[in-house]
């Protein structure tokens, strides 16, 4: 059967084999917090994504929990990239656990072989833990829905000729990018199955998403070319959960404090500078239905001043900011989180033909000051870089439950190795959970 002339799409999915035990990765070793993952024993047993460890263990008493170690996994996952790459290029990684690899039209006619090459490459590496699930299709969204459609360790080849038929039995939740909303959205449109939205018009599909969303959306259904909008980085920033011993003011600052640092050290790693700094914190509010805790309560502060990227310049405002907290917020904090945004190009501006004496020269002052603030901080990058992240730091930084503060692993955003404070932790080193 002919394949498109143009390229294809492959995408791989991983996943890790748990030798058939219900399995829980959480950030702290305390009863109350939430799984950040669960293995698919874990899920087919009924245990819902961010369930608590007493939660799990009401469902599955012996379910088995690990605390989460992300130096270790984004280790791992530039070691399953460097396998993979000595098969078939990489055209995008899109997260710790997706990529996609663009295949020309020869390659593409050898879609199944280059696969089964990847699989193989992969156990030979890592074992038969390390799964891998595969899909193949004139789009990247059709081929994410192929490598979906028989995880862990399937190879799908969505062909053009054979759509929609060969996608016909899922539901409108199995494809990727409608969200519960978007399936509400198209239901009460009268569209409730695969075979119905494959037969809207592109500008139906534009209308129903309310923007060119909808018809970019048609389009790689439907395996044709279309423009994906180049993304622009508007912030650096990180967010925390806090333990119950950290639902203070004063922990809130510590807390703040090292969310802020680490944005700001990646800040410094791009060409970019910020004008603005967000804090923000969460918390109050009761017990759902479902016995999960809402969030009812937030707070936020902006802080606005010159372009800057410097540790000294970044935890002033940071206190300033704690100082509005501190003065308005009354409820307890179950989250914290820092954003420094409003970016600006770091090269140097060009200075203003129509400069005020004294003002000026105050501005020009405190540009002068973050700019000796500036080679400070990248001195301490430099002591980090050589001699490990604990090595250099401004002023103390207290131990927060869990660590790997500002390095977190999200859809979107794999952190560089940089980004870590902490000692590495060794790849073998699995540490387990002993709570009750």
């Amino acid at each position: 059967m002919r394949l498109p002339p143009r390229p294809e799409f492959t995408l791989a999915s991983f996943g890790a084999s748990t030798d058939g035990k219900p399995v829980g990765v959480v950030p702290l070793d305390v009863r109350h917090t939430g799984c950040i993952a669960i293995s698919r024993e874990a899920k087919r047993a009924g245990v819902p994504s961010g369930a608590s460890v007493s939660e799990a263990r009401a469902i599955v008493p012996e379910m088995i929990f690990i605390i989460a170690r992300p130096d270790a996994y984004v280790r791992l996952h530039h070691r399953i990239l460097a396998v993979i790459e000595g098969c078939l290029p990489i055209e995008k990684v899109r997260s710790i656990d997706e990529l996609v690899c663009n295949l020309v039209a020869s390659e593409a006619e050898q879609g199944r072989e280059l696969a089964h090459r990847i699989k193989a490459a992969l156990l030979n590496a890592f074992g038969p833990t390390l799964t891998c699930s595969i899909g193949i299709g004139p789009s990247e969204l059709l081929a994410k829905i192929g490598a979906e459609m028989h995880k862990p360790d399937g190879l799908v080849i969505l062909r053009e000729s054979e759509l929609p038929d060969s996608i016909a039995h899922l539901k409108l939740s199995d494809i990727p990018g409608i969200s519960k909303g978007m399936s509400a959205r198209l239901e009460k449109a009268g569209i409730t199955d695969v075979p119905a939205l494959w037969k809207l018009g592109a500008k139906e599909a534009r209308g129903l998403w309310g923007s060119i969303e909808g018809e970019r959306f048609w389009n790689a259904l439907h395996g044709l070319p279309y423009e994906r909008p180049v993304s622009e980085k508007r912030m650096f920033g990180h967010s925390r959960m806090l333990s119950f011993d950290w639902r203070t003011p004063e922990r809130v600052h510590d807390c703040a404090r090292q969310l802020s640092l680490n944005a700001v050290r990646r800040l410094r790693r791009t060409e970019f500078k910020a004008t603005q700094l967000t804090l923000s914190v969460r918390g109050g509010g009761s017990r759902t239905d479902n016995a999960r805790r809402s969030d009812q309560q937030r707070w936020s502060t902006e802080m606005q001043f010159e372009a800057m990227r410097d540790d000294a310049s970044t935890l002033e405002q940071l206190a300033a900011a704690i100082a509005h907290y501190r003065r308005d917020v009354r409820f307890k904090p179950r989250s914290v989180t820092v954003l420094l945004h409003g970016l600006v190009d770091a090269a140097p501006a060009q200075a203003d033909l129509f400069s005020q004496p004294g003002l000026d020269d105050q501005r020009g002052a405190i540009l002068v000051r973050q700019e000796k603030r500036e080679r400070l901080s990248g001195a301490m990058d430099a002591i980090r870089a050589k001699h490990g992240p604990a090595s250099a730091s401004w002023g103390v930084c207290d131990d927060i439950p869990g660590g790997f503060v500002g390095s977190k692993i999200a859809f979107g955003r794999i952190p560089d190795l940089g980004d870590f404070n902490e000692a590495p932790s060794k790849d073998e080193a699995t540490h387990f959970c002993v709570v009750a």
